[in-house]
């Protein structure tokens, strides 16, 4: 249950602190709005690193159902505890995203645009093309997984491995990031996708996309079971 609660919270923060930069940056009425794309990538990077410091001693911190399912497939998680580890990161990224849209409930009755809000919660591609959008994805998560993969283990054991992660996040940001956003993770995507579908208000075109939304779900899981199997058979 401690692991369980640690995933909650490490997720909640995440989207927080990464869907709050996307807030910060797009919303009419806010003190940062347009800050360009390096606030958003060390944004990001931080929500990512920061909450992994904050719950390391409670679960493994991957706030990331695909980074969950590939460290099962590792041995580095039992598959037994999988679900459970699903639901709270999902539960979390609701949360989070809930939480926002008290913080900047002013800030999006100013904001006209149905689509500006929805890109402050999930992503979404800058040309649509499911099939690349798909491939975008499912690199970048590889990229996310096989490194975390290849991270040492005393790194690991000294924390530093996180230090490490904000360099990955911030990687395929900078690399993949105008192509769909690089959710990368269904529970910092499809969560606060549902949150803005449910609680966001409608502003005369208010459309939660799920047409596209199933790909952040999808793409990543399969990107962190390749990443994984390839890591196995290097190992």
């Amino acid at each position: 249950m401690q692991a369980y609660i640690g995933e909650f919270i490490g997720t909640a923060l995440l989207v927080l602190l990464g869907d709050g930069v996307c807030c910060n940056v797009s919303l009419n009425k806010s003190g940062m709005k347009g800050g360009n794309t390096v606030h958003i990538l060390i944004g990001w990077g931080m929500a990512v690193m920061v909450p992994a410091f904050a719950v390391s001693g409670m679960c493994i911190s991957s706030f990331n159902p695909a980074v969950t399912i590939g460290a099962a497939l590792r041995g580095g998680l039992d598959w037994a505890v999988v679900p459970g580890y699903i639901i709270a990161e999902m539960l979390g990224g609701f949360v989070g995203a809930a939480i926002l849209m008290v913080l900047y409930g002013d800030h999006i009755a100013a904001t006209d645009d149905d689509a500006t809000i929805r890109g402050c919660f999930c992503t979404g591609p800058s040309i649509r093309n499911m099939g690349l959008n798909f491939l975008s994805e499912f690199v970048a998560t590889f990229v996310l997984v096989f490194t975390l993969a290849n991270i040492p283990a005393a790194a690991g054991e000294s924390n530093v491995s996180w230090i490490l992660v904000y360099g990955v996040i911030v990687a395929c940001g900078a690399s993949f990031g105008g192509l769909t956003g690089y959710a990368m993770n269904a529970a910092r995507d499809s969560a606060p996708r549902f949150a803005y579908q449910l609680l966001a208000p409608d502003k005369g075109a208010k459309d939660p996309d799920w047409g596209y939304g199933w790909i952040p779900a999808v793409a990543p899981i399969c990107g962190a079971v390749v990443a994984s199997l390839l890591y196995n058979v290097l190992h």
